[in-house]
C-alpha cells in the first residue's frame, strides 16, 4: 500500500513527513499536480465489475497505482501548468477539465486524507471558522464583516480602547507592479481612519485584545501540540507572521475546556489536521484567531519530531485514531 503525498517540489515541511514513513519502509509517492499534463499522465477507467475507479498515474520518477493508495497527505500542491500554447478560453477550458478529471480522481480515493481538500476548502472559510469555533465553545474575539463605513466606525468606536484589527478575509493578497504576490498583515485600524472606500468590498473588523502571547495549537487526530509564541518586536506583537525572528517558543498545556473545543470543532469540519491559532489575554482567557487546515508546525523546534511522527503514525495507518472521515 501506498501514502500518497500531494505538495509542490519544494516543501521542507512535507519532506520531514516524507523522510519518516522512508525510514519505516512505508512506499511513498509524491506528486504536484502541476505536473499534469505536461508531464504527469493519468489512465483510469471505471465499470460495473469494479468497487472503484482503477488505473496508474505515471510521472517523471515514480508511478502511483490508484487502488493502492492507503492514504493521502494534502499539504501545498501547485495549481495546473497547462500548456503554454493555449491560451484564453482554451485555457480555461483545459484548466476546468484537468480539475475534473485528475482532480476528480484523487478526491475519490477512498483512504484516509490529511485533509480531504473539500473539508480544507470549507474549514479555511474564516467566518464558517469562526461559527463553527464558537458552536463548538471556543471564545472568538467580537467581528464585524461589512461594507458599510459608518457601520465600522460604530463598531469601533465600542470597543474597548476604541481600536480594532483589521485583517484580510481570505489567503489570496493583491499583486504588486511586478506581479508578485504580498502578504496583507493585520493592522491597528481607529474609527476616524476608516474610509469610504469599505464601500468596495467585505473587511473584517475585530476587537483589539491586549495579549500576553500567541499559541500555535496543532492537531493530529487525537493529539494536540502546543507552543506559546512570545514577540519581541512591536510588528511581530500586531501579526506574528511579520517578524518570525523576534520569537521565542515554549510547549504548553492547553486548558481541558479549550481542548475540548477544539476536537469538537476538528469533528464538526472533519478534519485530521489542523493548526490552529489563539491568542492569550492578559487575563489569561484564549481566544481563537484562525484555523488552518493545511498550516506549518516545524517552525516550532521542540514539536518538530512529535509531530512528523504522529504524521507518519496517521498515514502509516498505526494510529489508533476515532476519525474515520475521508
Amino acid at each position: 500500500m501506498t501514502v500518497l503525498v500531494l505538495t509542490r517540489p519544494t516543501d521542507a515541511t512535507a519532506d520531514l513527513v516524507i523522510s519518516e514513513l522512508t525510514t519505516r519502509e512505508v512506499h511513498v509517492v509524491r506528486l504536484d499536480p502541476a505536473d499534469f499534463p505536461e508531464s504527469l499522465r493519468v489512465t483510469a477507467r471505471i465499470d460495473p465489475h469494479f468497487s472503484t475507479w482503477e488505473g496508474i498515474l505515471r510521472g517523471q520518477h515514480r508511478d502511483l497505482i490508484l487502488n493502492q493508495v492507503r492514504s493521502v497527505y494534502y499539504r501545498r500542491p501547485s495549481p495546473f501548468r497547462l500548456h503554454p500554447g493555449l491560451s484564453g478560453q482554451d485555457a480555461q477550458w483545459a484548466s476546468a477539465e484537468a480539475r475534473a478529471g485528475l482532480g476528480g480522481l484523487l478526491t475519490a480515493l477512498d483512504c484516509t486524507w490529511v485533509n480531504h481538500p473539500h473539508r480544507n476548502a470549507v474549514a479555511g472559510i474564516g467566518p464558517v471558522a469562526l461559527d463553527a469555533a464558537l458552536r463548538s465553545g471556543l471564545a472568538v474575539p467580537k467581528t464585524l464583516i461589512t461594507n458599510d463605513a459608518d457601520e465600522a466606525r460604530s463598531f469601533i468606536e465600542e470597543l474597548p480602547g476604541r481600536v480594532a484589527a483589521y485583517k484580510a478575509l481570505g489567503t489570496q493578497a493583491p499583486s504588486d507592479i511586478d506581479g508578485a504576490p504580498y502578504a496583507l498583515w493585520t493592522t491597528q485600524v481607529r474609527a476616524e481612519e476608516i474610509t469610504d472606500a469599505v464601500r468596495l468590498t467585505a473587511h473584517q473588523f475585530q476587537e483589539w485584545i491586549p495579549k500576553a502571547y500567541d499559541i500555535r495549537l496543532t492537531v493530529v487526530a487525537d493529539q494536540i501540540f502546543a507552543a506559546e509564541i512570545h514577540s519581541s518586536s512591536e510588528a511581530a506583537r500586531i501579526d506574528i507572521r511579520t517578524d518570525y525572528d523576534s520569537h521565542t517558543y515554549e510547549t504548553c498545556d492547553v486548558p481541558h475546556l479549550v481542548a475540548a473545543g477544539v476536537r469538537r470543532l476538528m469533528d464538526t469540519f472533519g478534519l485530521h489536521y489542523a493548526a490552529i491559532d489563539f491568542l492569550v489575554s492578559q487575563d489569561g482567557e484564549w481566544y481563537l484567531i484562525d484555523v488552518n487546515p493545511t498550516g506549518q508546525w516545524a517552525f516550532i523546534p521542540e514539536l518538530r519530531t512529535p509531530i512528523t511522527r504522529a504524521l507518519a503514525d496517521l498515514l502509516e495507518g498505526t494510529h489508533d485514531h476515532h476519525r474515520t472521515v475521508r
